[in-house]
């Protein structure tokens, strides 16, 4: 039976003109190049080659022969990317799990980027505070999560990490023309988003500790479920609120009126992270729409690492 190897080795002696070369190109041994040409000659009953020296000449047969294997060896190639075509063609649903403003990051970008790269992936996101989508991911029913960063993650793999500035807005330009003490967040009429998640509430919780060591209490005078909102109520100049700068990006053409923002002090940050399974267990779909999302959270923290241009009062 004539193998496809022989006609490589076949094909190589014909083109480089020696078993010396073409074992060399092919990364073999002489002698191994010799015993497959001579096991071609002999199922074919026929040389191939006569010597010429060093080298080999290629006989009528040879010449016979060559098409034929060149045709035989692509056939095979094709064939081999048709079933790879088959294999990475990703199908299937994917539950993804957010953060509950992590639209706002992500927006319709992910959706986006999905539909258009894999049309056989169906996708499901659920947005969500963070302790909710990691609950859900630890009992199965997601595969993969966008969160702030929990104390723990009991064998779940982080994919990314995103850190995003926690700042104070305000349409006065007057109260961020420095940055905010925990002293001046107290005192403040605040307006703060999430109010059914209050207790779970990452950004929540990071505000009371910082108030908390200074001796303060929070005690917001508004409380509405939407981060949106809480811009919009900040934007009439009758509440201020803290927000990720993120969400202020993202959301600075959808707020009526002007908004000027300053840092906390000291600094405070979010980290965000995807989570998931270990990757064994992850579906091709599934890998492929973390990476899609991970690309994407990348993309923003490098835009907002180079711009200021958030209408901060100098």
């Amino acid at each position: 039976m004539v193998s496809l190897h022989q006609l490589r080795c076949f094909l190589a002696t014909l083109e480089h003109g020696s078993f010396t070369a073409a074992a060399a190109a092919l990364g073999y041994a002489q002698p191994s190049i010799a015993d497959q040409v001579r096991l071609l000659e002999q199922h074919l009953g026929t040389p191939l080659f006569q010597r010429a020296g060093r080298g080999v000449v290629a006989t009528e047969a040879a010449t016979a022969l060559r098409p034929h294997a060149v045709a035989a060896l692509a056939s095979v190639e094709e064939g081999v990317r048709a079933v790879r075509s088959v294999r990475d063609v990703l199908t299937g649903t994917v539950r993804f799990g957010m953060f509950n403003i992590a639209h706002y990051y992500l927006g319709v970008e992910l959706v986006s980027d999905v539909l258009e790269r894999y049309p056989g992936v169906r996708l499901e996101l659920f947005g969500q505070n963070s302790a909710a989508a990691l609950e859900r991911l630890r009992r199965g029913e997601l595969e993969a999560a966008l969160i702030a960063r929990p104390p723990g993650y009991d064998g779940l793999v982080v994919n990314m990490t995103m850190h995003d500035q926690l700042i104070y807005v305000s349409a006065d330009p007057e109260r961020v023309r420095r940055p905010v003490t925990a002293e001046l967040l107290a005192a403040a009429s605040l307006v703060l988003p999430d109010v059914s998640w209050r207790k779970e509430d990452s950004t929540r919780q990071l505000l009371a500790r910082r108030l908390a060591d200074a001796g303060q209490v929070l005690s917001p005078r508004v409380e509405v479920d939407n981060a949106e909102m809480a811009l919009q109520v900040a934007a009439t100049g009758l509440a201020d609120t803290v927000s990720l700068r993120g969400v202020l990006h993202r959301l600075a053409g959808r707020v009526p009126g002007r908004l000027y923002w300053a840092p906390l002090e000291p600094a405070m940050v979010e980290e965000f992270v995807i989570v998931h399974r270990p990757v064994g267990e992850l579906s091709p779909a599934t890998r492929a729409v973390v990476e899609l999302a991970a690309a994407r959270m990348r993309a923003l923290e490098a835009t907002l690492s180079m711009s200021t241009a958030l209408h901060q009062a100098g």
